[in-house]
């Protein structure tokens, strides 16, 4: 049996158990499985339903548990011993999120009270600085550590050149290199997994990450697979997310690959994860320098005298414009769920008994 300060609870959590009837007890999401959610607490391995009240209370699948989670249940009678009723999800204290796929406007979580965020890229055919890019924002914007990872450095035979490509990117988080396959470098990641941590994995379809993991716990947790000789891409091997506990006590988060990294972030993660461009900008001559034909605009010169990589640049303006557009999304968005929360309110109202009657 495990104590819950082992699975990362503290007072942030605790604190907000003033207000919850006594006889609830918090539990850990490490599962969804379609309707049910698997929880683990200091009673044991649990299966947690939602009731329809608290799914209809949710403005948004964001409001629902999510792997990572810290939920509060109760028992419920007569059931099968081991499930019990999810009466909430605790607030988060970070979450990594995304846009969900398509048309929807709407944040996915994809796992939530994290401690470090590894960002798994290969050094084979699938390296890809863009997408290492796009980690990062989201990364910054979650509220944790992100570190980079790069695998199978026993197929690259150009690390240093990588390696340059990744300088102005990483702005200031850890870059490993490591080869999964030979176990070589991998310890390093152990200074992160610290009992009462929380680690999540991210990374496209066949970097390694279920590799990596497995080593960390010291067997094979989840199944691996191999990458395609033409593309380096690989199959989804993990299929869903899942936290596990290691015997040193610290907690990892395993994730499917990710096709779409639709950022869902705002402008202070942008300015993070790109302060080079913007430090250049300060030096503008005017302070609204579109950096096109302006005199004085330090960006033109940085990028004629080679200390600014015009590509960088142009992913820069290109994440700038989705963030906005999110931005305005998750502006509407939130007016709607006020109105909705309005309404709601007002249909309290109406039902309410006239004292007068």
């Amino acid at each position: 049996m495990v104590e819950i300060t082992e699975l990362g609870w503290n007072h942030f959590f605790q604190q907000q158990l003033v207000e919850t009837d006594p006889s609830c007890k918090p539990a850990r999401v490490v599962r969804q499985d379609m309707n049910q959610y698997h929880l683990l607490s200091d009673d044991g391995n649990l299966i947690g339903v939602i009731p329809g009240r608290v799914r209809k209370a949710a403005l948004s699948k964001a409001d629902l548990p999510t792997v990572g989670d810290w939920v509060v249940y109760s028992h419920i009678e007569g059931a099968e011993a081991g499930t019990v009723q999810i009466e909430k999800c605790l607030d988060r204290k970070s979450k990594f999120s995304r846009k969900e796929a398509g048309e929807v406007v709407d944040e996915q979580i994809v796992a939530s009270n994290i401690d470090t965020v590894f960002i798994v890229s290969g050094l084979d055919d699938d390296f890809n600085p863009n997408r290492i890019e796009r980690y990062l924002l989201l990364s910054w914007d979650s509220g944790a550590n992100p570190v980079i990872v790069l695998n199978k450095a026993d197929l690259c035979d150009n690390l240093e050149e990588r390696l340059k490509e990744l300088e102005s990117i990483a702005m200031g988080a850890p870059v490993h290199v490591m080869s999964a396959l030979d176990k070589a470098g991998t310890e390093v990641l152990l200074n992160y997994v610290k009992p009462g941590t929380t680690c999540a994995f991210m990374g496209s379809s066949g970097v390694g990450k279920s590799t990596l993991i497995n080593l960390l716990l010291g067997y094979e947790r989840f199944a691996t697979g191999a990458v395609r000789d033409d593309d380096s891409k690989g199959r989804h091997t993990t299929t869903f997310r899942e936290l596990v506990l290691t015997e040193s006590g610290a907690m990892i988060i395993d994730t499917p690959g990710m096709r779409e990294i639709q950022v869902w972030a705002d402008s202070a993660s942008l300015s993070q994860t790109f302060e080079d461009i913007e430090e250049i900008a300060i030096h503008c001559k005017f302070n609204d320098c579109q950096h096109n034909q302006e005199p004085g605009c330090a960006i033109r010169e940085a990028i004629e005298n080679g200390s600014l990589d015009r590509e960088r640049l142009d992913r820069y303006y290109k994440l700038k414009r989705e963030v906005a557009h999110v931005e305005s999304q998750q502006t509407a968005a939130a007016r709607a769920a006020k109105k909705e929360e309005r309404k709601r309110f007002s249909n309290k109202v109406r039902k309410l008994p006239n004292k007068r009657d």
